[in-house]
């Protein structure tokens, strides 16, 4: 079906076997809403269900039914832990609000073996995935070439280290991301090169009229060093064209890191720079809401192409919220790359 055009949505919330991960009995859903980041957890949910009387922390899924003429797409959104601390009554109506935790979880409620570490030249993502078997989610690594990124030197497990933290090191290191797919399955994936769609004023016109553009120069650094090892390397923004620059601010905004992860081949100098346009890029966001895309998802690149209000280039999703109404509605924030 054409997402772009219109559809009727309805939804529906099932729960989950936790070890066939399959479908086993319906859940009468009233409203919610599922919230994507780029960190921690990475989604949650904030649901409401009629007459619910499940106790604990079921596996539950989230499911949009849209209709558009004869065609029909069936698509999960989320998958992941229900928590219901209260119940509302009016009348025969028993309504339950409900907070919904992601599969990764049980990845941050695990503390790892004192002295646990990840050694030097092992595989990055067979070491993510072998910390998240704890989550019993699908995990399934993608790869580039034959393998990921191995890692450059060996990271080693601080006080209260969970599983999932220690994630959130091994990513930087190989400098690869990760994600939760609608049906509970990771993702350890590099972080995206190509465009997945475009929006646009003529062509795919689904974004709504009220934007917000934020542009955050506050501390964006132009010179920026790298400290590795026993080596620093500078990188500086002199360049007249650059809105960041020495020369265009007037003034020098400094940037360090001791703690630097660096690429195959890649020199301190090599990787300052890099770092330098990198933390550059954040400088432009805008929010907006628009209809749901399947194929559109958080840490995706996309174009947005809408001159009559000045905005127009390549953004990188830095968050998304999906509310459970008429044509999914998806508010998005996204940084210029």
């Amino acid at each position: 079906m054409d997402w772009s055009k219109g559809y009727s949505a309805s939804y529906h919330a099932t729960l989950v076997d936790r070890d066939s991960w399959r479908d086993i009995g319906k859940i009468n859903l009233l409203d919610g809403s599922i919230q994507h980041t780029d960190s921690g957890l990475r989604e949650s949910a904030s649901l409401t269900f009629v007459n619910y009387s499940n106790i604990g922390e079921p596996l539950i899924r989230i499911w949009l039914d849209a209709q558009q003429g004869s065609d029909s797409s069936h698509i999960p959104l989320f998958t992941g832990y229900a928590i219901s601390p209260n119940r509302n009554i009016k009348g025969r109506l028993v309504s339950t609000p409900v907070q919904c935790y992601s599969v990764l979880k049980p990845a941050q409620d695990v503390l790892l073996p004192r002295g646990w570490y990840a050694p030097k030249d092992m595989n990055g993502a067979e070491a993510i995935k072998d910390l998240l078997k704890v989550t019993k989610a699908p995990v399934r690594p993608v790869r580039i070439a034959d393998n990921s990124p191995t890692l450059k030197q060996a990271i080693i497990a601080e006080g209260n280290e969970s599983n999932l933290s220690m994630v959130e090191k091994l990513l930087d290191a190989i400098n690869w991301r990760l994600r939760i797919l609608g049906d509970g399955t990771i993702e350890v994936i590099p972080y995206a090169t190509e465009i997945v769609d475009s929006f646009d004023s003529q062509s795919n016109d689904i974004l709504e009229q009220s934007l917000s553009i934020t542009y955050d120069w506050y501390a964006v650094p132009n010179v920026f060093r790298a400290v590795v090892d026993d080596i620093s390397a500078v990188a500086r923004d002199d360049d007249p064209g650059s809105p960041f620059s020495t020369v265009n601010r007037g003034r020098e905004v400094w940037l360090e890191e001791t703690n630097c992860y660096l690429n195959d081949g890649e020199s301190a100098s090599a990787y300052a720079n890099r770092r330098l346009k990198e933390l550059q890029r954040v400088s432009t966001s805008i929010s907006y809401d628009r209809r749901f895309k399947p194929n559109v998802l958080l840490s995706d690149l996309v174009r947005i192409n809408y001159p009559s209000v000045g905005i127009s280039g390549h953004f990188l999703i830095t968050s998304q919220t999906i509310a459970l109404g008429p044509n999914a509605t998806t508010s998005e924030e996204v940084f210029m790359i």
